[in-house]
């Protein structure tokens, strides 16, 4: 068996939103650049197929599907900062299908975990809206395809700096699906408070910790030490995905972060944990943000390095997160008793 699958596809390169933004074909260049200067032992690289309707339809409205299959061929302004380009929509099909593919392989035990390197991102994607670079939410539609193979519980954890509203707000009202999210607060889109801890019965299911600017490797591990690892155990998740967004990273320019490559391989090796003490490792990291091309590069490098097993980074404890992760501490206390520590 295949230790780590990397699903990815040239298609991806053909989405364009555009000269000048940030989220463009050089991203997954400099992506598929580097897996060939530093190859991964490990690594075995598949092609995805698109996710079909009803994978979508579980997750997005029809109209909206509608409204994005017209999108093909033109381009089409979906909102401020999310553009269509001629082969947009499909693109985002395969991105959505990368996602659902990779999930398929780790749950049929074909992979033990899997990185998915896609384009158009998804997390900011709504039922019925394009938003934030993201036209299909690409987490979101395989947590479900995830359920429908038969996973009881599946977590979502988010660490883009940006906050991962659309993928919250398809399940903030369920308890099968875990949302945890760090970001930088208050930012773009400016959703993720604290208090924002799921709704009627997935009430104590959505977990935000909402960071101030400036935290660097070790406030992140204080994230998940203090917070995302003992609700991950207490929910004990059939699998793990991750919204691996890399634009946390202190040489990003469209945030205010002080993470490095080193910071990211150490949430990657906490979720690896996690995942095998819960779930016999079924974990996907899916592409999200990161716009500084070799901050990118080196970060997907050192989580694939984490996968295989090549690398462990164990995330330590810094300070200047402590108050953020004290209030959703106290807004989620009642809901898990491990916070109560």
């Amino acid at each position: 068996m295949t230790a780590t699958a990397l699903f990815t596809d040239g298609l991806f390169l053909q989405h364009d939103p555009g000269p000048g933004h940030p989220e463009s074909r050089a991203r997954l260049r400099a992506l598929m650049d580097d897996f060939v200067a530093h190859p991964v032992l490990g690594v075995d690289s598949r092609s995805p197929r698109p996710a079909t309707d009803d994978e979508i339809l579980a997750v997005h409205d029809v109209g909206y599907l509608g409204a994005l299959r017209a999108t093909a061929g033109r381009t089409v302004r979906l909102d401020a900062d999310t553009v269509a380009s001629p082969a947009s929509f499909e693109a985002a099909r395969l991105a959505a299908g990368a996602t659902v593919g990779a999930v398929e392989a780790v749950w049929r035990g074909e992979a033990t975990n899997a990185f998915v390197a896609a384009r158009p991102p998804g997390h900011h994607a709504e039922q019925a809206q394009a938003m934030g670079f993201c036209l299909l939410n690409n987490v979101a539609i395989a947590a479900e395809a995830a359920r429908r193979l038969g996973a009881e519980r599946v977590m979502i954890l988010d660490w883009d700096v940006h906050h991962g509203n659309g993928t919250q707000h398809l399940f903030e009202e369920r308890r099968d699906v875990l949302f945890l999210s760090s970001h930088q607060y208050p930012f773009y889109p400016g959703t993720g408070a604290p208090e924002e801890i799921g709704r009627g019965e997935g009430a104590g299911f959505t977990v935000n910790c909402a960071l101030p600017a400036g935290q660097d490797d070790g406030d992140y591990g204080a994230v998940f030490h203090d917070l995302f690892l003992p609700v991950g155990q207490a929910f004990a998740p059939d699998l793990v995905i991750v919204s691996a967004g890399f634009d946390a990273h202190a040489a990003d320019p469209l945030a205010e972060m002080r993470a490095t490559e080193r910071g990211f391989a150490s949430m990657a090796s906490a979720v690896r944990q996690l995942a095998e003490s819960c779930c016999q490792g079924r974990l996907v990291l899916v592409l999200e943000g990161g716009y500084d091309l070799g901050a990118l590069a080196g970060s997907v490098r050192a989580c694939l390095e984490v996968l295989t097993g090549a690398r462990d980074d164990f995330p330590r404890g810094g300070d200047r997160a402590r108050t953020a992760i004290a209030a959703t501490r106290a807004a989620l206390a009642r809901h898990w008793p491990t916070l109560h520590a």
